[in-house]
């Protein structure tokens, strides 16, 4: 890992920390959020993410996680998705990332846009609590963490889907997606291509 990614995925990074404003394009919707420094895709909604949101369709209300939450994009959409169905929707956002920056942001994000479904933490908050089963996963996974980290973070994590839940992951080409997919599928977890845009593969892992 260099060290100008280093910082993302480090609990409390060491460049001076300031807030920008950002306005993100989620399954049609635009949501007015704050990133920041120290933070993954700092100011911008990153390429891998977009290609998520255009190549799906919003999950049905469960209990989801958005792994590696950032300043909260992923869950956020899904939480404020939910929040505008007609009639009540039960449904619960759990937003997880290592870095503190990014948990603050993503809860101070939830909060103004009024989403009350939805809760950032750090993972080993999370796990402290006796994490539920999850219906299904959400991801921009940290790939630049290495193989070895990035795979003990997810055989940490898939185990918690609920069975017959799925994950939904958008990995770079470049960075590893094609062999990602067939890792996940020798460890027991059936892995698909669900879609393929500007040199990212959008995934579906399944738990048996």
């Amino acid at each position: 890992m260099t060290d100008e990614h280093e910082h993302y995925f480090t609990a409390d990074p060491s460049v001076p920390f300031e807030r920008i404003p950002l306005t993100a394009d989620v399954w049609g919707r635009e949501l007015e959020l704050v990133s920041g420094t120290g933070v993954f895709a700092q100011g911008r909604l990153d390429i891998g993410t977009s290609v998520l949101f255009r190549e799906t369709e919003p999950p049905a209300p469960g209990r989801i996680l958005d792994l590696g939450c950032g300043y909260g994009v992923i869950g956020l959409a899904i939480a404020d998705h939910w929040a505008r169905q007609a009639g009540p929707a039960e449904g619960f956002v759990t937003g997880v990332d290592v870095n503190e920056r990014a948990v603050l942001l993503a809860n101070e994000n939830a909060a103004s846009l009024g989403l009350t479904n939805y809760r950032a933490t750090t993972p080993a908050e999370a796990l402290a609590q006796g994490t539920p089963e999850y219906d299904e996963i959400w991801s921009n996974p940290p790939i630049r963490i290495g193989k070895q980290a990035l795979h003990e973070l997810l055989l940490t994590w898939l185990p918690r889907l609920a069975p017959g839940g799925r994950a939904v992951m958008v990995v770079g080409k470049n960075l590893g997606g094609d062999s990602l997919q067939r890792w996940l599928t020798e460890q027991g977890y059936p892995t698909t291509r669900f879609a393929s845009a500007k040199g990212f593969r959008v995934l579906e892992t399944i738990r048996a």
